[in-house]
Formats: C-alpha cells, structure tokens, sequence
C-alpha cells in the first residue's frame, strides 16, 4: 500500500498525468503497481489503447469565436461538468489508506461521475453518501444469482444512478506481471461489497494473481439472457462495459441496454482485442444516438477526450490516471488528475475551434464528413 505522506507533493508543480505516475510508483509497493499498471499477455492492447488515440489527427477550425467556452454536458440525465468519469478500478486503497473515498471525494469536487468497481474496498453505501456528482456501480454477473439479485438491490438502495455490467471477462486475462510479483488482495484488506451476501460467496481472497483471489466472481456461461435478467431486476439503467463490436453493441440495446461503454478492460483481458479508439466508431454508428456510449482504455489528455466524442463517444472513463493520482496525494492527487484532463479537454476545445461540447462532430477528425 501506498503511504499517506500527502503533503510532501507539491501538485501545483505537476503539470501532466506522466509526472503524476512517476510519483505514484515511488509511493506504491511493487505488488501493487503491479496490478494496477499491468495487462495481459504482452501488454500489446494495452499499448495500442494509447497510440491509437494519438495518431488522430484533430482538423482544427480557425477564426471561431471561442472566448466563451464550456466543458458541460449531461450523461443519463446528471449534469457534468465534463464529460468524464472515473472508470471502475478495483482496490483502492492499495493506493491511499482513504481509498475510494478519497476519490469519489475529488470527483465530487470537480463535478465528474465516478464508477465504483464491485471489487473496492470501501462498500457501495459509504461511497454514496460521500457523493457530490452521480456514482455508477460495476458489477459482473457470476454463478450465484442470488448474491447478484442482493447486490444490485444494495448498491441501488445505496444511491447509485445506474448500473456498468461488465461482460469482457468469461475467464479472467492472465496477467503476466501479477503473477510474477504474487499478487493477491492485501492481508485484512475487505472487499466491502463482496461481504454478507450470498451463502455461496467465499469468505477468503486468498488466492494469487486476480484469478486466484476473484475466480468465483464472474461466469464463463453469461450469456445475453442474463443481461436481460440484469435489466428486469433492475430499476436503474443498465449500461453493458466491455463492447467492442457493432453487433454485440445491437444485440446489448435488444436485451434492455440503457448504455454502451466501449472498452477492452484496459488491455488486461484479450491481448489482441482492437484499440477503443478502433472499436468506438463502429459502435457508435451502430448505436446511432439511440443510447448514450462511453469509452475508456487509454484516455491520456483532453485531446484524447476530444477525440473521442468527435468519434461519437458521450462521455470517457479513465482509470490507471486517477490510481496514480490518488496514490501520489490521496483526494488532492485525484483532483489534480482531473484538473490536468478537463484543462486540457477546455484547451483542446480552444485550439480546435469548438466552444461546446455538442459540437465536438466527426469532421473535426475527418473534414470530409463536414
């Protein structure tokens, strides 16, 4: 775990997420940014997340009244004030001793979303109450159905807006760097969401590497039919993370999706599966505006977010930068990550010529669509 020495950061002199890694990884234990940096396999899509998005070129406009600008938008009807969450990344506090308070505390602050992994380690009802700005709840659908009937019914009595079920891991991705560091879920370290519920849920996560420690919580049998339970059971819109095809994306809005979120796991699952940046604008012609669509794995800067609401993403997800940030300062790091993105996002907006975020279209990365 990370230690809390947060004062020592001077942030103001941290002026790109690259830094901020830096001083994460000084902070974090090597079992821990094992996990948090590693992928699967050889690390290729992991890789690839990122140099897809920087080998778009931006078509930028000129002579654009742009002193007047806003980053605001609206995801499933919650103001943002961007259009950015926080992805569902598990074991916070690995990072911080706050952990996912720490984060959904800076979200709140710069009035972003947050996606609470199932696998954190701080339960579903004392991250609501410490939310300023919307929270989704990621889940996975695993052979108990009755842990996840209880599960869903806590985090919505909790307070989440909506629902993120991921369905990108039947088996989980080996993860080459986990194992060779021995990862497992830290010695009296809860995983609060996954407790009390379920006669059938281990009571242990003792196991090495994420299959080991977590091998019970997903299905090699999930099939659409259990999205469609997903939905019936559900009173809060279900979005389905782990899309990254066009007519999986289809056959997910048939089965009851309220949302896409096109994503790769961040490279840890298929090494080999196409960057976001390729599946995204597949998806969203498929999807055609019917639902909103969101994307993560390699959001690095606020031209990345530009980028990919110009491919017709609604809103990005980006984890590994606020693990990093709140391990370099806790809530105070986690902020600053944000802050880097969102002031890039609103420069980005500025140079490109696009005062708002409805007009971020398809021809800012293709002039012959205009």
């Amino acid at each position: 775990m990370a230690t809390d020495d947060d004062d020592t950061i001077n942030l103001a002199s941290i002026h790109s997420l690259e830094e901020i890694e830096v001083v994460a990884r000084e902070k974090l234990s090597e079992v821990a940014y094992a996990y948090y940096a590693g992928a699967a396999g050889r690390e290729r899509t992991h890789e690839r997340n990122r140099l897809a998005w920087e080998a778009i070129p931006i078509w930028h406009r000129v002579m654009v009244d742009v002193a007047r600008r806003s980053t605001a938008t609206t995801l499933l009807n919650a103001p943002l004030s961007a259009p950015i969450l926080a992805a569902p990344t598990a074991l916070h506090k690995m990072a911080h001793p706050d952990g996912e308070l720490a984060t959904v505390r800076a979200c709140g602050s710069r009035g972003i979303g947050m996606v609470l992994s199932s696998l954190a380690t701080t339960s579903v009802e004392e991250v609501c109450r410490a939310a300023k700005g919307p929270v989704h709840f990621q889940i996975y659908i695993g052979p108990d159905r009755g842990f996840v009937r209880e599960l869903v019914a806590r985090a919505i009595a909790a307070g989440v807006c909506a629902l993120q079920l991921t369905v990108d891991a039947p088996v989980w991705g080996l993860r080459s760097r986990e194992m060779k560091t021995g990862f497992r879920v830290p010695e009296g370290m809860s995983l609060a969401n996954l407790q009390g519920l379920g006669a059938s849920v281990p009571r242990d996560h003792t196991g090495v590497g994420i299959g080991g420690a977590l091998g019970w919580t997903i299905s090699a049998s999930l099939t659409w039919r259990d999205l469609e339970w997903l939905c019936e059971i559900s009173s809060v819109p279900v979005l389905v993370k782990g899309i990254c095809r066009a007519d999986d994306a289809q056959t997910a809005l048939r089965a009851g999706a309220a949302g896409i979120v096109v994503s790769n796991h961040g490279g840890r699952q298929l090494d080999g599966a196409p960057a976001t940046a390729e599946s995204l604008p597949r998806v969203a012609e498929a999807v055609a505006h019917r639902v909103p669509v969101i994307v993560d794995g390699g959001i690095r800067s606020g031209a990345d977010m530009f980028r990919a609401l110009a491919l017709g993403a609604t809103a990005v997800q980006v984890g590994r930068p606020i693990l990093y940030g709140l391990a370099a300062a806790g809530e105070a790091g986690v902020a600053r990550a944000i802050d880097l993105l969102v002031e890039d996002f609103d420069r980005t907006m500025a140079l490109a010529g696009c005062p708002l975020v409805g007009g971020i279209t398809r021809d800012f990365l293709d002039p012959s669509r205009g």
